[in-house]
């Protein structure tokens, strides 16, 4: 039976299970914190980046959510540094050009701060002279740290940065450092072909023509 699981990652975790860096400092995976063997991510979230990450067993499933073209939008509360004026939230909403290239439509709006939010260890480094907001972006791509490039690129580096949902998964009631398991989902597809053996052609009755007749010796 397929298996999918959310699980809200804190900061500073890798989002694998095993560490391939140095042996002698492993830094945490998700092994700390899942005891669920078969399961792998459903897309990627960045070591500075906590939130919800999808889990499966089943390749299918795991390709047809982080497939782009089914267009499983991705939602992110962000502290950046600064409050972006009307001008910059529309940049975000409109598309910004970065080194490879302009990013797609998204949905940007100022929030306030995630009611219940968790602290993070370490804590968010805050200039005193330089004030700092939440704001909500939902984008319908994945390009290595979009989010942080987005908003470095209209003048508001992110200081923080949590995924809240995929498509129409979310965060909602699970806490920091736990997992659950979900109902999957039917995941959509082309029908199966037929298992009916094709059909043989039907021999011709047809009588040869007097010409092609065999003649006799």
């Amino acid at each position: 039976m397929t298996r999918l699981i959310r699980f809200n990652k804190p900061y500073d975790v890798l989002p694998q299970f095993t560490d391939r860096g140095s042996q002698d400092s492993p830094r945490p995976t998700l092994s700390n914190y899942i005891d669920c063997p078969g399961v792998y991510a459903a897309g990627r979230l960045d070591r500075d980046s906590e939130g919800l990450m999808l889990l499966t067993d089943n390749g299918r499933l795991q390709a047809w959510i982080t497939d782009p073209k089914h267009k499983m939008d991705k939602t992110y509360w962000v502290q950046v540094e600064g409050i972006p004026d009307q001008d910059a939230l529309r940049a975000l909403s409109e598309g910004v050009e970065l080194k490879d290239g302009k990013t797609r439509p998204a949905k940007a709006r100022l929030m306030p701060e995630p009611p219940g939010l968790w602290v993070r260890t370490p804590p968010v480094r805050v200039r005193k002279t330089v004030p700092d907001c939440w704001v909500e972006l939902t984008i319908g791509e994945g390009r290595n740290r979009q989010v942080r490039r987005m908003t470095a690129a209209v003048g508001h580096p992110t200081l923080r940065l949590i995924r809240y949902s995929i498509g129409a998964w979310t965060l909602d009631g699970l806490a920091q450092g736990t997992w659950e398991d979900l109902e999957p989902p039917r995941v959509p597809g082309p029908p199966k072909p037929s298992q009916k053996p094709p059909r043989r052609p039907k021999a011709s009755l047809a009588r040869p023509a007097k010409g092609d007749r065999p003649r006799r010796r």
